[in-house]
């Protein structure tokens, strides 16, 4: 009984989740035409299109932020992405150094963006992004929400920018050329930065490199300010780590509680910073993030990844 009890139960699941499934569809299809005129024929021969991929379920269910930092840094501080980054440098520095006077982003920041999102255009994507937002957009309850936004947003896109929806290749998540935007941030944040007048992320490292700065400018980067500094690993370090990425707490006040600065570190007693902790092999080390350290938590909301950002900056920089 047992056993025709459970067969029945999953029977009943995946009838709930095809309802479920057809509602999201017809209201997601009703939306695109009442809200952005689109033809209910053109929606639903796309969604018809797409198709629901496990890989990218698997992929989501398994990524490399949530690794410990001693094993997530290895993947993108190497020696190979730092020569290719100087190279990436050396090929780009003109457009680098317009894109740092115009929007007050380090060139080594936005070099090391590129690099540790595709290998400065390497590795864009082997997912197609329709099949990536369809199937974690009515198949991936956890987020289902965010990404039928997404998918809003690409056929947006697709059609303000007249790219092929079926063609676009991309990660699991939907994000698209040499900066991995998804669809949203690409309409807001992509410029146009070799006057053309096409905003392409996808094939141009110029626009890549505009939008990359012209991004972090809007998420408020600040000029000339510092981004991280290395802590003794301490007790009383350890004691200042709190939940949540942004910065909330004065540095003053963090040195009432027990913060040590470095010697010769050189900060506002009234800038706004939070402590983090990095996992290794053994122990931990303690790191205070500024405001910066936070805007590129505003790419990709994790402080491994913006750990692996900066210090990959910092190493191309340091090569230069």
């Amino acid at each position: 009984m047992l056993g025709i009890c459970g067969t029945v139960s999953l029977t009943c699941q995946t009838a709930q989740a095809d309802t479920d499934y057809q509602q999201q569809r017809e209201q997601f299809v009703e939306q695109m035409v009442t809200k952005h005129a689109f033809e209910r024929t053109e929606v639903e021969s796309l969604l018809d299109q797409a198709k629901r991929d496990e890989t990218i379920l698997e992929a989501i269910a398994r990524p490399w932020e949530a690794k410990p930092w001693y094993q997530y840094y290895p993947i993108f501080l190497t020696e190979k992405r730092l020569q290719s980054g100087l190279k990436f440098w050396q090929q780009h520095e003109e457009t680098l150094a317009r894109a740092e006077q115009e929007f007050g982003v380090p060139a080594e920041i936005i070099v090391a963006i590129i690099g540790v999102e595709t290998f400065y255009g390497e590795y864009r994507g082997k997912y197609s992004v329709l099949d990536a937002l369809y199937t974690l957009g009515f198949h991936y309850p956890p987020r289902a929400k965010f990404f039928r936004s997404e998918l809003e947003q690409y056929m947006l896109l697709t059609r303000e920018e007249s790219l092929p929806a079926l063609e676009l290749m991309g990660s699991y998540a939907g994000a698209m050329g040499y900066g991995q935007f998804i669809s949203s941030s690409y309409r807001h944040y992509a410029v146009d930065f070799d006057g053309d007048n096409v905003r392409d992320l996808l094939g141009n490292p110029v626009d890549a490199i505009g939008s990359v700065a012209n991004y972090f400018a809007e998420h408020g980067w600040q000029n000339n300010e510092p981004v991280a500094v290395k802590l003794a690993a301490s007790e009383a370090h350890a004691k200042l780590v709190s939940k949540g990425l942004k910065p909330d707490t004065t540095v003053a006040e963090l040195k009432q509680n027990g913060l040590e600065l470095p010697e010769h570190s050189v900060v506002m007693e009234q800038s706004l910073a939070k402590v983090f902790e990095f996992e290794l092999a053994e122990g931990h080390e303690y790191w205070l993030g500024y405001n910066n350290f936070y805007v590129i938590t505003r790419y990709n909301h994790s402080p491994l990844y913006a750990m692996a950002v900066y210090q990959l900056s910092q190493q191309i920089k340091q090569a230069r």
